[in-house]
């Protein structure tokens, strides 16, 4: 619902051959009952199925698995029910109407999925909502129940209401069910934001309202800040959004969180309450808050970047099985570049606070070996596969298309605007005019390097051939001096050094992950160790650490640990000590020229000379 709308403005719907209903009394079971009514099934016996994966995370995850139970009914009287594949089920013959009912269990407190409780629903139809085969294409009705032990409740989706009352609860339609999958429908008591972007409506909405304190005018303010810049990217002249109108739903968490998935109209977020800007803070913005106006500027972005800009595919989307690209690296990559620097020209980040963020980049990227085994065009191929089940060899054997795609991205725009008049923004506004457009067959794999020639006149096939199909590292250190950005590294941490990532066991360190070539991986640590002793002193972090800053390379450490319920000496001598983390600065004596090319990275203005930088 769009600020409690009652109905479009036709009274009476057009009656929907395909009509569902979604009921959430059984809240303290954490069930959501769905029944859908067909008119006119098929006579030799209808099919129906459930998607497998949605669209935005990149992993199969069988939503089949949470029904828990399904009838059908045709008329009156029991229908037999058949289940034909992991995730499809078949009908006996029936002339009509039919009616399926089942029954999904919701406790995944994620973005992707689905819950219900008594503080609040919230679904997406890909895990919910059964597609009828061979119908797909056709308008679909969905009718949303209130709970009459929740008279507090509020809907909040930008799926499109035909018969709705004052709290939302109605009837929505859809234009076929790929469109009826992509709104995420919140429930609950609903705290709203409204707020206008370049004229487009637009709000922000939070679940479990009454224990929240936000400043609503500071969260406002600051993300129409977001949108409207994000806009006036891709649109510099009109300034007009793709979509009438947008909801950023929120789910704060006491215990914490952080996650986002876009929509072509919406993004469903989990945010820490720590993070919300409190009214007390006055005109700080704190490193919670910058984080969660970071999630809404990267989910926002894919608005375009991925919703309207898509990958070519062999064939249409298929809810049920992989469609893989190799084109992450582009709508997720590029979209964690953007994300920090549209708040940083939104005025949202200062200088410094900018270039933390993207210090802690290039931290995540170099302290993980794989990005010398793995290709960013692999990445985006293995994501179904690798990036959503990670292992405790994952640092060691892949790359971020996420982090790596957004240093690339970094690349390649300091590269534009170093030696042409054009920019990253510009390649971005010309794949808009190209793909954001309804029917574009969609980016291809090997498109970009043709389109940036266009943009700019520069033939940059190698820097794609060493850095996307390649695992050359990013020439960035070069690149940055070129804009007046100093790259120096702090003092060495003692566990990076080391190749160890621990976790907390009781009071004991243990072994999460063990990194390629280091003293862990040569003194045959493995993840799950518990380490009891270093050189006869009990083992921690802090003595580690403390060890570690009074050695030298050389020096050999004996290990005392547990591994499978057996005592274990181990012992390695330290290699040369690794460069600290990455500390990102403005150069005190930066040239003329360097500060203009700054200027315009971080402000998103074009570059106005072209330089004989080496390539």
């Amino acid at each position: 619902m769009w600020r409690g709308a009652r109905s479009s403005p036709n009274p009476m719907p057009e009656k929907s051959a395909l009509r569902y209903t979604v009921q959430l009394r059984r809240q303290h079971a954490h069930l959501f009952d769905v029944e859908l009514e067909l008119d006119d099934p098929d006579p030799q016996g209808q099919e129906f199925w459930l998607p497998v994966w949605i669209p935005g995370s990149y992993l199969v995850r069988e939503f089949a698995r949470h029904i828990v139970s399904i009838e059908a009914r045709c008329g009156t009287r029991a229908l037999a029910l058949s289940k034909v594949a992991k995730n499809r089920w078949r009908a006996a013959a029936c002339t009509g109407p039919l009616r399926l009912r089942w029954s999904v269990h919701a406790h995944d407190a994620s973005v992707r999925t689905a819950f219900l409780d008594a503080s609040r629903a919230f679904f997406n139809p890909p895990c919910l909502l059964l597609a009828v085969h061979g119908r797909e294409r056709e308008a679909h009705q969905l009718r949303l129940e209130a709970p009459p032990q929740s008279p507090a409740w509020q809907v909040a989706t930008t799926l499109p209401a035909t018969e709705v009352d004052a709290r939302g609860f109605g009837v929505y339609r859809a234009e076929n069910y790929d469109a009826l999958v992509d709104h995420p429908l919140l429930i609950g008591d609903l705290l709203r934001v409204p707020l206008r972007a370049h004229g487009t409506p637009h709000e922000l909405v939070f679940d479990q309202a009454a224990r929240l304190h936000i400043d609503r005018t500071r969260l406002r303010d600051d993300l129409k800040r977001v949108c409207e810049t994000t806009i006036a990217l891709f649109e510099p002249r009109r300034r007009r959004a793709p979509f009438a109108r947008y909801a950023f739903l929120t789910m704060p968490s006491g215990a914490g969180g952080y996650g986002g998935l876009e929509h072509a109209d919406s993004t469903a977020l989990i945010c820490a309450d720590a993070d919300l800007p409190h009214p007390r803070e006055g005109s700080t913005r704190s490193a919670g808050y910058r984080r969660l106006l970071g999630l809404c500027s990267h989910e926002y972005f894919h608005a375009w970047n991925v919703k309207r800009m898509r990958p070519a595919l062999p064939g249409p989307l298929d809810l049920e099985q992989e469609n893989p690209s190799g084109l992450l690296w582009l709508f997720e990559g590029f979209t964690s570049y953007y994300d920090d620097l549209l708040l940083r020209r939104a005025g949202l980040l200062d200088d410094a606070q900018y270039l933390q963020t993207l210090a802690r980049t290039v931290d995540a990227v170099l302290g993980a070996p794989g990005r010398q085994l793995q290709t960013l065009r692999e990445a985006s191929y293995d994501a179904w596969i690798k990036y959503y089940r990670p292992d405790a060899n994952s640092a060691n054997a892949t790359v971020s298309y996420y982090t790596q795609g957004a240093l690339f991205a970094l690349t390649l725009d300091l590269t534009l605007r170093s030696r042409s008049a054009a920019t990253l923004d510009d390649v971005m506004r010309a794949l808009w005019r190209r793909h954001g457009a309804a029917g574009s067959p969609g980016v291809a794999e090997d498109e970009l390097p043709g389109l940036v020639r266009e943009v700019s006149g520069l033939d940059l096939r190698r820097l794609f051939a060493r850095h996307v199909d390649g695992c050359a590292e990013l020439p960035l250190r070069r690149l940055l001096a070129a804009f007046g950005v100093r790259w120096r590294h702090a003092d060495a941490d003692a566990l990076s050094s080391l190749g160890l990532r621990l976790d907390d066991a009781q009071g004991w360190p243990q072994v999460r992950q063990v990194l390629s070539d280091s003293w862990a991986q040569r003194a045959g640590l493995a993840p799950g160790d518990l380490l009891i002793a270093l050189d006869g002193e009990r083992a921690s972090v802090e003595a580690l650490r403390r060890r570690h800053a009074r050695s030298r390379a050389g020096d050999v450490w004996r290990m005392h640990l547990m591994r499978d319920a057996r005592l274990l000496e181990l012992s390695a001598a330290l290699g040369a000590p690794l460069p600290g983390p990455v500390q990102l600065d403005f150069a005190p004596r930066a040239s003329a020229a360097a500060l203009r090319r700054r200027r315009g990275w971080l402000d998103g203005t074009p570059s106005t000379e072209m330089t004989k930088e080496t390539r």
